[in-house]
C-alpha cells in the first residue's frame, strides 16, 4: 500500500512511540495547554497520564521519607539526583497501561464515556448481524479483503481482524456515515475532528456514556473510495500513540482488539469482544468458501437413478 509520504510517520516515530516523556522538559505542558484550548481528546489522556505520574511521584516521595538513608554516602547532591531519578522513574511508570488511574480519570473527566479520539461510529449492539445472510456477508469479504490484506502488512495484524473491523463497523458493509451531500465509504467509522482537511458527512452514531448507550451526531471522514479509505486508516493506526500496542500483533486477534479498545477507538466498553466475535465470523466464512471452492466439480455419482439400486457383487467359486 503506497501511502503519501507527506503525511507518513517521521523515521523515529516508533522511538518517540516507545520512549516515554523527559520529566525535566517543560515544553511538554505548553503543548498540553494548547491541546486543551482546542478540546483536544488525545490531550486528556496525556493530562490524565500527568497526573498518574504525580500521584507516583508522591508514593515514591513518602517510601524514601520513610526510610532512614543512607548515614555514610547521604548528602544534598545525592538526595538531588535520587529525587530526579525517582521523577523520571514516575512518568516512565505511567506510560503505556500505568497503574489504571489514568484510564479512570479519562472515564470520570469524559463524563463517564471513553473517548474516542480518531474516532469509531460505534455499532450498534449486535447491528453486525442483524438481517445479513451468508451471500451478504461473502460479498463483503470478497470487496475488503485484498486492501485489508495490503493494510495488514503495513500494521503487522491478521487481515481477517480488519476486514472484522470493518464488517462491525458497517454491519457486513450495509451502513455507513452518510447525509444529504452523500456517502462516505468510511467503512472504519473515522470521525473528522479538528485536524481533518478533506471532506466530511454528519451522521448518527451510537456513543456510551457511564455504560449506557445514546445516539448522537457526528461528523465522519469522507472518502472517494474504498482504498482511500483505508489507506487513511492506516495512518490513522499506525501514526497515533495510542495505538502502539495494535502493531505486529499479528495473529492475536484478541491483543490486537484490546488494544483498539485501550487506545480509545470506541466507546462500546464490549467493543474488543464484539471484534473478535466478528473475527470468528470472517474466519468461519473463509473457511466455507475454502472448503466449497476446493469441493470436485461435475463429479457424477454411482447412480443415475434413485429407484434402480445398485446390485450386489456375484461371488463365484471359479
Amino acid at each position: 500500500m503506497k501511502v503519501d509520504p507527506s503525511i507518513a510517520a517521521p523515521a523515529n516515530a516508533t522511538t518517540q512511540r516507545s520512549s516515554a516523556p523527559n520529566a525535566t522538559d517543560f515544553k511538554q505542558f505548553a503543548a498540553l495547554r494548547r491541546g486543551a484550548e482546542a478540546n483536544d481528546p488525545a490531550t486528556l489522556r496525556q493530562v490524565a497520564r500527568q497526573f498518574e505520574s504525580i500521584f507516583t511521584k508522591m508514593m515514591l516521595d513518602s517510601m524514601r521519607s520513610a526510610s532512614f538513608g543512607d548515614p555514610l554516602f547521604g548528602s544534598d547532591q545525592v538526595d538531588q539526583y535520587q529525587g530526579m531519578m525517582d521523577d523520571q522513574l514516575a512518568v516512565s511508570l505511567s506510560q503505556g497501561r500505568g497503574m489504571g488511574l489514568a484510564d479512570m480519570l479519562i472515564r470520570q473527566l469524559g463524563g463517564g464515556s471513553q473517548v474516542s479520539e480518531s474516532g469509531s461510529a460505534d455499532p450498534k449492539p449486535d447491528s453486525s448481524e442483524m438481517g445479513v445472510d451468508e451471500a451478504q456477508k461473502q460479498k463483503f469479504i470478497d470487496q475488503v479483503l485484498p486492501h485489508a490484506t495490503a493494510a495488514a502488512r503495513e500494521l503487522g495484524v491478521d487481515p481477517r481482524a480488519i476486514v472484522a473491523q470493518a464488517a462491525l463497523e458497517t454491519g457486513w458493509g450495509t451502513s455507513q456515515p452518510a447525509d444529504g451531500s452523500g456517502g462516505s465509504n468510511n467503512f472504519f467509522g473515522i470521525k473528522a475532528g479538528t485536524g481533518w482537511k478533506g471532506a466530511s458527512v454528519e451522521s448518527g452514531t451510537t456513543e456510551y456514556v457511564a455504560g449506557e448507550a445514546g445516539t448522537e451526531r457526528a461528523r465522519f471522514r469522507a472518502y472517494g473510495s474504498l482504498a482511500e479509505n483505508v489507506g487513511d486508516y492506516v495512518r490513522v493506526i499506525r501514526d497515533n500513540p495510542r495505538y502502539a500496542d495494535a502493531l505486529g500483533t499479528g495473529a492475536d486477534v484478541r491483543a490486537f482488539a484490546n488494544a483498539l479498545q485501550r487506545g480509545g477507538y470506541a466507546t462500546d466498553p464490549e467493543y474488543a469482544d464484539k471484534l473478535v466475535a466478528t473475527f470468528q465470523r470472517v474466519s468461519a466464512q473463509l473457511d466455507r468458501q475454502t472448503i466449497a471452492a476446493s469441493a470436485p466439480a461435475n463429479v457424477k455419482g454411482f447412480k443415475s437413478d434413485d429407484a434402480a439400486p445398485i446390485p450386489p457383487q456375484e461371488l463365484s467359486n471359479a
